[in-house]
């Protein structure tokens, strides 16, 4: 989906469009009306607090924003940018609503998250003429259906890339954003690949990045020339190996329908750090908010946890996490917060807290239906 959030929220605020717009505020930045009715937006200007970008409209990244940017760097930057707070119910709603209305034209879909999926078109006819003379035919066709779809059900754009496999695909639906159709078979490797960053291999990290750089491989095409060899003594057999066949466009994984979560969690970062005595009321507040909404997840999605951890971020950013095995599953916010009460006597407060986390593990199902 393109700038999925930002999408979003340009539905229900028709008035931000083509506007630098980002998503990430709290709630006191939500919209308000003026006396004539108009909605009144905040700005990034003047921010104070600790807040991440969740995403930015494709204008806002023209200025340089991005998500995960933290948004005092991002005010510094383009002050006058409106900011939203984010609605996660909203946003899943609809995903739910783009996925479904993917299944009606190709059903076999691998979801990777609230706004992203694979889809295998193996099956689906007319999906395996790639080339042919029309142009408005075959696997284009497949692919404006799954993009009218998508408009039709959401009032959304997404991206689409039809390859011959999932990491070329992963990089082909970002070639031509926003409301993007590329189809690449292997021939067009030289071409649109191989000019490209060896970034925009997905499981190509800062670090191999760095590395790879010191060898003077900056463009995947350098890596598919790079001695293969050498890349295993580099980087060891298995990675080397995996750097050469994703240089070269080569993937055999499946479209995987359904896995099951290994575990889910909810975390909170603090607009201002909280001391453990002094502002034990809030941090008392904001843990049970968190052990409720984790309680609601296990309860929708129908899992229970046998394991039970929080995680806490220190102001000088040090990060602690404890853990607790339950002798039962469990999935009420009462015995999920009765865990992590005995997780924190575990911890050591020395300083100030910046952020609060809880985790649930061990996932599985009720036996029968209900809990035992």
């Amino acid at each position: 989906m393109d700038a999925f959030y930002a999408s979003v929220e340009l539905l229900r605020y028709p008035e931000l469009r083509g506007q630098p717009v980002v998503i990430g505020g709290g709630r006191r930045h939500a919209p308000e009306r003026d006396a004539a009715g108009r909605w009144q937006f905040a700005t990034l200007q003047g921010y104070r607090g600790r807040g991440v970008a969740t995403t930015a409209t494709y204008e806002a990244r023209a200025l340089g924003l991005h998500s995960g940017m933290a948004l005092a760097r991002a005010a510094e930057r383009a002050p006058h940018t409106v900011l939203l707070p984010v609605d996660f119910d909203e946003y899943r709603r609809c995903s739910r609503l783009f996925k479904a209305a993917v299944a009606e034209v190709a059903p076999i879909i691998e979801d990777r998250g609230i706004d992203e999926i694979y889809i295998d078109l193996t099956e689906v006819v007319g999906a395996q003429d790639v080339v042919g003379h029309d142009p408005c035919g075959g696997v284009r066709a497949v692919g404006q259906a799954i993009r009218n779809s998508v408009r039709q059900a959401t009032g959304l754009s997404c991206s689409v890339g039809i390859t011959p496999n999932k990491l070329l695909s992963k990089i082909a639906s970002d070639l031509d954003k926003p409301n993007g159709l590329t189809v690449l078979t292997m021939e067009d490797l030289p071409l649109r690949i191989w000019p490209l960053p060896v970034a925009r291999v997905n499981g190509i990290g800062p670090k191999a990045q760095k590395a790879l750089a010191q060898m003077g491989v900056h463009t995947i095409g350098e890596l598919a020339k790079a001695d293969g060899q050498a890349l295993q003594e580099r980087f060891g057999r298995s990675y080397g190996q995996w750097l050469h066949e994703a240089a070269h466009g080569q993937d055999d994984r499946p479209v995987v329908t359904h896995s099951e979560p290994v575990s889910m969690s909810r975390e909170t970062t603090f607009e201002r750090d909280l001391h453990v005595r002094q502002d034990r009321a809030a941090l008392a507040a904001a843990l049970d908010h968190l052990v409720q909404r984790l309680a609601t997840d296990l309860q929708r999605k129908g899992y229970t946890a046998r394991t039970v951890g929080i995680k806490l971020k220190f102001e000088d950013f040090r990060t602690v996490t404890r853990e607790l095995t339950l002798p039962r599953a469990v999935q009420d916010a009462a015995a999920l917060r009765q865990a992590c009460g005995q997780c924190l006597k575990r911890v050591p407060f020395e300083r100030r807290i910046r952020l609060l986390g809880v985790r649930a593990g061990g996932l599985g199902k009720p036996e029968g239906g209900a809990l035992t």
